[in-house]
């Protein structure tokens, strides 16, 4: 079921409730990435929607969502997030994240720890380092310079590995397009997000059963990164999943839903 609700700040947000397994089956909610939508995780939900509930959503400023140009952070994302669950009645979750879907879970964890069950963090970080600032907003500026156009190549290169962009076209050109048609000032502001966000002081207050999950290719947020997480929250799991890059949840649906699966059963 496809639908939209209001942010408390008036900000629509679009999302997808897939509930056929049941009010009484577990309910896994999930974020995306940077400049991308809900449709990333579509093989995911597909395999997980078998016996989970699963919520997708975009978040503001990206896909079908309302777009207003106000100051990013994972925690205004994560306050979205805890509305929408409030919106289909959902009193907690497991939140997964993959890559800035990460932050945002992260954030959620750490904000509203009663509404989390459990925590899957896919190619992601809680701090992308001290010249994150710097190297963002270069990134924001080609975007308003150059057009989105001009990061494509930079962009397929890090989503997926060659053989997967070989070998499903049609699914890269698909996210292509997700891409090419976001609005440039609202990827400007996100990633004005990502430059400044450091979460690290709040990981030790994730309590809830977490798995961390990374491509072995990732030069996005690379392995160091994903250890760097797992070292941060206690009684994490890291898995390095091989040959993968930076988008998993398409790339390596299985292993990612695999994930889900794995915390839900620790989460019981």
């Amino acid at each position: 079921m496809a639908d939209r609700f209001k942010t408390s700040d008036g900000c629509e947000i679009a999302y997808t409730l897939h509930n056929g397994a049941g009010a009484n089956a577990p309910r896994v909610a999930l974020v995306h990435s940077l400049a991308l939508d809900r449709s990333i995780w579509d093989d995911v939900a597909q395999e997980l929607s078998r016996d989970c509930q699963v919520l997708t959503w975009d978040c503001r400023g990206h896909g079908r969502s309302g777009q207003p140009l106000t100051t990013y952070t994972p925690q205004l994302f994560a306050r979205d997030l805890a509305e929408l669950m409030d919106q289909v009645k959902w009193p907690s979750a497991v939140v997964g994240g993959c890559s800035m879907g990460g932050m945002v879970a992260q954030a959620f964890a750490i904000e509203y720890p009663k509404c989390t069950t459990g925590l899957v963090l896919i190619d992601t970080t809680a701090w992308y380092g001290a010249d994150a600032p710097k190297v963002w907003r270069e990134r924001g500026a080609t975007g308003k310079e150059k057009g989105m156009g001009a990061l494509v190549e930079f962009q397929t290169g890090r989503w997926f590995g060659d053989a997967f962009r070989a070998n499903q076209k049609a699914t890269v050109d698909r996210l292509v397009k997700v891409f090419l048609d976001n609005n440039v000032d609202c990827y400007v502001k996100t990633c004005e997000m990502l430059g400044d966000g450091d979460l690290r002081e709040g990981l030790a207050t994730i309590k809830v059963p977490t798995a961390v999950a990374v491509g072995e290719e990732d030069y996005a947020t690379p392995v160091a990164m994903a250890e760097a997480l797992h070292q941060g929250i206690a009684g994490s799991t890291l898995t390095v999943l091989p040959g993968g890059r930076h988008i998993t949840p398409t790339e390596k649906p299985q292993d990612i839903a695999a994930r889900f699966r794995e915390v839900i059963a620790r989460a019981k």
